[in-house]
């Protein structure tokens, strides 16, 4: 089953499961229980910590959800905050393998922070890739996704994403199609 979160982030070919943590989790669980899919592939756009160039397209198994507090030792938590999913082998062509994916419900915009969770070898933001791999891990599926980079996490994340969402989401299109026979 292929995954987007929706709203101005959809695609023919894959089911819109809504933006962020709570969203996502909420509808793909509900999808999954309906649907039982075999795997579990997710599509989206990602901002990059710093080593990724907008419109590098990225293939990833491993998620983290590391809120900013947490790099200014600010906050703790008691949940495994990092996480691999069983992995699914649909994707070739992309540039990079497995990279940790971190997700929060917050777009980073301050590129000292962004430096730091680099240093915590996190490579790309998404809001919801955390949330599924949680839930494919839960249900014990395969499971995997697909990033095209929109922008760097820094001031300049908002207007990046927008000059550079069009072209990512045709990125992802052609790759998909090319690669998945959809």
């Amino acid at each position: 089953m292929i995954l987007c979160a929706g709203r101005n982030e959809t695609f023919d070919f894959a089911k819109p499961i809504g933006v962020g943590l709570i969203e996502s989790a909420m509808n793909l669980t509900k999808l999954v229980l309906e649907e039982k899919p075999a795997f579990l592939f997710f599509i989206g756009t990602a901002g990059s910590y710093g080593n990724y160039k907008p419109l590098e397209l990225i293939h990833s198994y491993s998620a983290a959800n590391i809120e900013l507090g947490y790099l200014q030792n600010q906050c703790y938590t008691p949940l495994q905050n990092q996480i691999d999913a069983n992995i699914i082998h649909v994707s070739r062509g992309t540039n990079h393998l497995s990279p940790i994916v971190n997700s929060s419900n917050y777009i980073t915009t301050d590129s000292t922070l962004s430096k730091k969770i680099l240093e915590k070898n996190m490579e790309l933001e998404n809001m919801e890739f955390f949330s599924i791999v949680s839930v494919a891990n839960q249900f014990k599926l395969p499971c995997s996704g697909l990033f095209v980079v929109t922008n760097y996490c820094d001031e300049n994340a908002h207007n990046d994403f927008v000059k550079n969402h069009t072209k990512a989401k045709e990125l992802i299109t052609l790759h998909v199609e090319k690669n998945m026979k959809i």
